[in-house]
């Protein structure tokens, strides 16, 4: 009788432990992620008032304007992230093809009567009262469709022939997105290589692959002249008009020294960096906090890709673990694509900074993407 009580209460006891574990690790979740996202989002927000203000009080009659509808668009959207983090990930691998065709309907749209030019280039939609860069969605909708069909395909990753033929379904979007947007168009061929390589890390294969798509990159800039314009201005931009943009930045970068002037202090942003909160935000931050604090948002960007990393690792599902590199993927060629152009290691491609630059539709698509990371992370182990 006794005995009987015994394995009764050590059944007990195990039955205890197993759930405690299942809860601990059911209950996971990344929150040294949500404070480096809400950090650069704060952080973001500092920077686009010290840097439109002055242009803002003059174009608009308020020095809050881009600064209200950026505040409210990163809060309705953070709110939107933290909902998103707490449904399952998995529900959307079955709809990944949809994500993707329909990103391809939208970025067709684009060309039609239905899309918007600003500054010269066709890049916005309209659909009635809502207005975004369907390109955003492709890059979402890129990461989805990768991650679902490599995961399915795993196995037969090693061979060349299968890794060509999941570049194939992308070149079309590629297409499309690059038409209007190179830059776009080379994070989402960046982020297909990426999930590809880290499915069967061969390097042979990969620089073999990596040198197709400079090619394929190459013919398409060959195809517009003003692409060609672009690369001679980025050699020479003091020789051409169009450098203007890209010399005052340098201005900016190299008047900021070790420490910056000082926030809200920066000269350049007082007209002579044309569209300074948007693709050339970093200048300011160069200028305002110097090389301090550009280390800073640095460091800030590499805690956050390397938050993403260790999920993907330390997750079981592979599904999940891909996703969590496609936005790591996306997260760290834009970083880097921004930063070069400011700097003119590379030709300027109109390009923002993640969570800094103003723009709705990128914010809104990137914490979206943080949500799904979030969401992934509560699959790894802890």
């Amino acid at each position: 009788m006794e005995n009987t009580k015994s394995q009764k209460k050590s059944y007990s006891t195990a039955s205890s432990k197993s759930r405690a574990r299942r809860k601990t690790k059911t209950d996971y979740y990344d929150y040294s992620l949500v404070a480096v996202i809400v950090l650069l989002t704060c952080f973001g927000l500092i920077m686009l008032y010290s840097t439109s203000s002055y242009m803002a009080q003059i174009n608009y009659g308020s020095d809050m304007y881009f600064f209200k509808k950026q505040a409210i668009i990163s809060v309705a959207c953070i709110i939107m992230a933290l909902i998103i983090s707490r449904l399952n990930y998995r529900i959307l691998n079955r709809f990944s093809t949809a994500l993707y065709v329909a990103a391809l309907v939208l970025m067709a749209l684009v060309k039609t009567p239905l899309g918007q030019s600003s500054h010269g280039a066709q890049r916005w939609l309209n659909l009635g009262p809502l207005s975004f860069q369907p390109s955003e969605f492709a890059k979402v909708a890129v990461i989805f469709f990768l991650a679902c069909l490599v995961s399915r395909n795993v196995q037969r990753m090693k061979r060349f022939r299968t890794m060509i033929l999941m570049m194939i379904p992308v070149l079309p979007i590629v297409g499309l997105v690059g038409a209007s947007n190179l830059s776009t168009a080379i994070i989402i061929l960046g982020i297909a290589v990426v999930l590809i390589f880290v499915a069967d890390p061969k390097y042979v294969r990969f620089i073999l692959m990596g040198s197709i798509g400079v090619g394929f990159m190459t013919v398409f800039l060959a195809m517009e002249s003003y692409r060609l314009e672009r690369l001679a201005i980025w050699r020479h931009p003091e020789q051409y008009e169009k450098g203007y943009q890209t010399l005052q930045g340098l201005y900016a970068i190299g008047s900021g020294g070790l420490f910056g002037r000082g926030l809200g202090e920066s000269i350049q942003k007082l007209g002579f960096v044309p569209e300074a909160q948007n693709d050339m935000i970093f200048s300011i931050i160069c200028e305002e906090l110097g090389l301090f604090g550009a280390l800073a948002v640095i460091l800030l960007f590499v805690v956050l890709i390397w938050g993403c990393m260790v999920i993907a690792n330390n997750t079981m599902d592979q599904f999940g673990s891909l996703l969590a590199v496609g936005v790591m993927a996306h997260y760290a060629i834009q970083v880097i694509l921004n930063i070069a152009v400011v700097t003119n290691t590379i030709p300027n491609t109109g390009i923002t900074l993640p969570f800094i630059s103003y723009g709705g539709s990128s914010t809104l698509f990137l914490l979206a993407e943080i949500a799904i990371v979030l969401n992934v992370s509560k699959s790894a182990k802890a």
